[in-house]
């Protein structure tokens, strides 16, 4: 078995905006957030139509729209202001590293800049930095061996791997 993949691709806006939600899911608490939206949602409807009431009611609102933002309008936002999205990447994934190589990008990242990786069903967050990561979309790889090595190579490098369902 090699330990080489190559990996030639272009973002679409959907493998972004997928990878995007994933990782503000895996920062916000989900479940959470919402159960706080309802709480104060039914506080409101219990205190109608007092000014408390009215208040929860507001803030109910205005946290759910914050949650709306975040994982329905940022995503596809981020990706058409980004242009380099819109190149071709051709990446070489060794036990080295990741070779990048874009019409404005020639790079050898070494494993140790990335701390952790995000694996959805749809793609691999690589982690260099709290917030900034590269993606690489699940329907690039060739094939279903390149994927094995792929992930025994993020496996033996990286430590933090966090499994995320759609």
């Amino acid at each position: 078995m090699t330990s080489t993949v190559h990996l030639s691709f272009q973002y679409t806006e959907r493998d972004y905006v997928r990878a995007l939600r994933a990782h503000f899911k895996s920062r916000l608490r989900l479940r959470l957030d919402l159960f706080l939206v309802i709480v104060l949602a039914a506080i409101g409807v219990y205190l109608w139509p007092s000014w408390q009431g009215v208040a929860s009611i507001v803030v109910a609102a205005l946290f759910l729209l914050m949650l709306a933002v975040a994982l329905l309008v940022i995503p596809p936002l981020a990706f058409r202001r980004e242009p380099k999205f819109r190149d071709e990447y051709s990446l070489t994934v060794s036990p080295e590293g990741i070779h990048f190589r874009t019409a404005h990008v020639d790079s050898q990242l070494q494993w140790s800049m990335y701390s952790r990786a995000l694996v959805d069903d749809h793609s691999y967050v690589l982690y260099y930095g709290s917030n900034q990561f590269t993606v690489i979309p699940k329907r690039v790889f060739g094939s279903a061996g390149d994927r094995r090595t792929f992930e025994a190579l993020l496996t033996q490098h990286l430590g933090a791997i966090v499994q995320q369902g759609a």
